[in-house]
């Protein structure tokens, strides 16, 4: 995922735009007037839904978004355009039609099971003059765009005259626009970089029955070449997505626990166009899009990925490198921030760990067994020759870098170039501090700014020093 580190493509999202509410509680009767379950709503929240789950999750990976959609003259427009202002996604462009009810979805949760769905919404296509504004703000937008995103959920934004026309003028300036469809006839899409229909939609648009690798080939070839796209694409749920350009391929799905597939359709949109955007070939955008699925399907309702959680994700699944664990301050800095956004308890401690030895290890894990996140802070050579003299470190400091980042204890690694990681632990802020058994008695830089303090006792017989001196030992 280093491919991706600092990239802030600026990505266009046209689509329909919704309100996902979700009511929480539990559920302990039938009710005494009908055959039903009565639900006691403990928590209630809205998020954006639709089109607004691509733009929250391109928001997430850091992208630069622009969003145009039509909204009805409601409480729930106004309710999107707070939501929207929370991500600093700027809402210039989404046009208001009288009359017109902005979509809103509810759902009723209860033991962690939806109990009933209810839509508000208007279904009817947008009128000429909202379609002719919405050309307007593609006119003026695609000049700073990198790539287009269609998120078509049959609310009546995307018309079949909209939707050519935006892929012409995409088309015409040079730049992808990707799809992801409704409906059976896709005839509108047609030209389109690529569209990411599931396995059921892409046999109903085909009038090809999904059910072997036979009728997927013919599947995925039917749609690339009567639709003329760029790229044929159909996700196969928990079997990972195939992809066809000059022949097919199934890239598996990345997923270990399906909670919720909610939105995950939304996540595959935007990841694969997070990525495009940033240059990277077509297998490795939909092995990206794979992980972040598989990141938003363990959690509840339309969610969203960082790139953060899809490092951590990879290296769950044993695919991330070692290299992919050791930070920058500015990258530990903006982790830290959403780690703590997602309430991850952060352990931090810090040494030389010249030469790696089993006392590291097991000290490591330890530390590691304290919190859900280990950032460990390493001493730069230099600042190793000063603690330690001349003579050291032994190995240089990418070296040590690496082998810590390997291990599975450790999440990430980052380099400190002073004397001791005072300003590295007020960067940090962690809300556990692990020192050696050793400092038993004794102050512990930046204990005052940690959460907690803990010390883990050394393994005996196990120092880098011991080891040295018997290597000299041995050679002598």
């Amino acid at each position: 995922m280093n491919l991706f580190k600092d990239q802030n493509p600026n990505i266009l999202v046209i689509g329909d735009l919704m309100i996902d509410h979700y009511l929480w509680g539990h559920c302990d009767r039938i009710s005494p007037e009908a055959p039903v379950q009565v639900v006691n709503i403990t928590e209630e929240k809205r998020q954006l839904g639709g089109a607004g789950n691509v733009v929250n999750n391109l928001v997430t990976l850091g992208a630069k978004v622009k969003l145009i959609s039509v909204l009805g003259d409601d409480e729930a427009a106004s309710q999107l355009h707070r939501l929207l202002a929370d991500i600093q996604v700027d809402t210039a462009h989404l046009i208001t039609q009288p009359g017109r009810k902005t979509t809103q979805k509810s759902r009723i949760i209860a033991a962690q099971q939806q109990i009933v769905r209810y839509d508000n919404e208007t279904l009817l296509p947008i009128d000429i003059a909202s379609e002719n504004k919405i050309l307007e703000a593609l006119t003026q937008q695609l000049p700073t765009i990198d790539i287009v995103l269609l998120s078509d959920y049959g609310k009546g934004v995307l018309t079949d005259r909209l939707t050519r026309k935006i892929i012409h003028c995409v088309n015409q300036a040079g730049k992808k626009v990707l799809v992801d469809p409704k409906g059976q006839d896709y005839s509108k899409y047609k030209q389109a970089y690529l569209l990411t229909p599931n396995k059921k939609e892409a046999s109903l648009a085909t009038g090809i029955n999904i059910c072997d690798q036979n009728s997927l080939s013919q599947a995925i070839y039917q749609l690339k070449t009567q639709l003329q796209l760029a790229v044929s694409l159909i996700t196969l749920s928990e079997q990972g997505i195939a992809v066809y350009t000059d022949k097919l391929k199934v890239h598996p799905t990345q997923a270990r626990e399906v909670f919720d597939v909610t939105g995950a359709g939304d996540t595959v949109l935007a990841s694969l166009g997070f990525a495009l955007a940033c240059n990277s070939p077509i297998d490795d955008a939909v092995n990206f899009a794979n992980l972040a699925a598989g990141v938003v399907v363990g959690k509840m309702g339309s969610a969203t990925v960082s790139l953060s959680e899809i490092i951590e994700y990879q290296s769950s699944l044993n695919h991330s490198t070692s290299e992919s664990h050791i930070k920058t301050r500015d990258e530990i800095q903006r982790l830290i921030t959403e780690l703590k956004s997602r309430d991850k308890k952060i352990v931090f401690t810090n040494g030389c760990f010249d030469i790696l030895h089993a006392g590291h290890v097991r000290y490591l894990e330890t530390a590691k067994s304290f919190g859900d996140v280990l950032i460990v802070g390493l001493n730069a050579d230099a600042s190793v020759k000063r603690l330690k003299g001349e003579l050291r470190p032994i190995n240089p400091e990418m070296d040590r870098a690496y082998l810590l980042a390997a291990l599975e204890a450790v999440d990430y690694v980052v380099i400190f170039e002073e004397d001791t990681p005072l300003e590295l632990i007020r960067m940090v802020q962690p809300d556990i501090l692990v020192k050696g058994g050793d400092y038993e008695g004794k102050p512990v830089v930046g204990q005052d700014i940690a959460g907690e303090l803990k010390l883990v006792q050394f393994v005996d017989g196990k120092s880098t020093t011991r080891t040295i001196e018997k290597i000299r030992t041995s050679l002598s």
